[in-house]
């Protein structure tokens, strides 16, 4: 009888996050102008542009907090919002979500979304042909 040999299990190896070639701590350390050049070309052109009034209350308040609430679901993630909970406006509530490393340079309004998703229930009595003849009791 021949015996069985354990196999070593190795850890699962934790990759640290990297974004375009930069690990997520060389972006929070790089320039604003710096880091809006490794962003994709619409994200680029908005950030060159410069944030708006209220973009920029944004990062003063979470700069202050850890979790805020807010309506602007055009917003980039940026690195400094990384860890927060912000709060987004989906239409009707907000939902809250935890920015992590690997949403930098996405829409804050990609990760609440505005329409639920359609579930549709069994058919009622007389919906079908062959529910027609089934007595009522």
């Amino acid at each position: 009888m021949a015996k069985k040999r354990k196999k070593k299990v190795k850890p699962k190896k934790v990759e640290e996050f990297v974004y375009r070639g930069y690990t997520f701590a060389k972006l929070r350390k790089m320039g604003f102008e710096e880091f809006a050049e490794l962003l994709p070309a619409r994200q680029r052109r908005k950030l060159r542009r410069g944030l708006r009034e209220e973009e920029k209350k944004l990062l003063e308040r979470l700069k202050k907090k850890d979790t805020v609430r807010t309506h602007l679901r055009d917003m980039i993630v940026l690195p400094q919002m990384v860890g927060k909970t912000i709060g987004i406006h989906n239409g009707k509530t907000f939902q809250y979500v935890e920015i992590k490393p690997e949403m930098v340079g996405h829409y804050l309004g990609e990760f609440a979304l505005t329409r639920k998703r359609v579930v549709h229930g069994t058919a009622g009595v007389g919906a079908t042909r062959s529910s027609k003849y089934v007595p009522l009791k």
